[in-house]
């Protein structure tokens, strides 16, 4: 593994933590190994982003939220964004069939605590755990660091996903099936949906990610690494309960 040089606030109490993953055996090891790491914290898990983002409040607030990159109902770093938003202060790792360092750059300069590739060990996820409580990053033993990347294609691409997250979940389910080169009314047809209605929702979400056509749009999410990867495997689950 690597750590990065800096830290965040040094280290921190955790009594409550938040993984929001739809993999349900994954969800399940995740939750067994916190318990036995923390074991006097709470462990509350969801299934989607909506349903973690609900539960926060006053019935939880975490103090370490473990996040699945790719969830139904999110597009992209949608989902890291709209945890940030709602969660500033608190520690966001992240865990992720897709693990380009591409990927994993974004989001440690958008300020993710850390990345776990899935299918990565119960035993490197143990020590990804102990420094982010200690107060330190992490980051996979494979990752190489982007220097090349300027400032400006950082804030371009954090740009771009911030669009995205911006989408109403209606307007993200249509840009994936843009994304899949599904035409109007094959679109209109999977999400039962009259093809006016999908043409209405495709303007308003051209708007919002400031394009002029549906193949600007693909570009410009596909050139900023925010399609979606390939679902997790059960034996990519199971390597957390080895």
């Amino acid at each position: 593994m690597v750590t990065l040089d800096e830290k965040s606030k040094g280290p921190m109490v955790v009594r409550s933590i938040l993984v929001i993953d739809d993999h349900p055996l994954y969800c399940d090891a995740l939750a067994s190994t916190l318990a036995r790491i923390f074991d006097r914290s709470s462990v509350q898990t969801a299934n989607s982003l909506c349903e973690g983002l609900k539960s926060v409040g006053t019935r939880l607030m975490p103090d370490l939220v473990i996040l699945d990159l790719r969830l139904p109902d999110v597009m992209g770093f949608s989902g890291f964004f709209k945890v940030k938003e709602k969660l500033p202060d608190v520690p966001v790792l992240v865990i992720s069939a897709e693990s380009s360092d591409e990927t994993i750059q974004t989001l440690m300069d958008a300020g993710a605590a850390g990345f776990v590739p899935k299918g990565a060990s119960q035993s490197v996820f143990q020590v990804a755990l102990e420094r982010i409580q200690e107060g330190l990053k992490f980051l996979p033993a494979e990752f190489r660091p982007q220097t090349t990347r300027s400032e400006e294609e950082k804030v371009s691409v954090q740009q771009v996903a911030q669009r995205i997250a911006d989408l109403t979940p209606q307007q993200s389910r249509i840009m994936s099936l843009i994304c899949d080169g599904k035409p109007n009314k094959q679109i209109a047809y999977e999400l039962d949906l009259a093809e006016a209605t999908v043409k209405a929702h495709i303007t308003a979400l051209l708007r919002r990610l400031k394009v002029s056509n549906r193949t600007q749009a693909a570009m410009l999410v596909k050139n900023a690494g925010l399609t979606s990867a390939s679902r997790l495997s059960d034996t990519d689950a199971r390597a957390l309960l080895s």
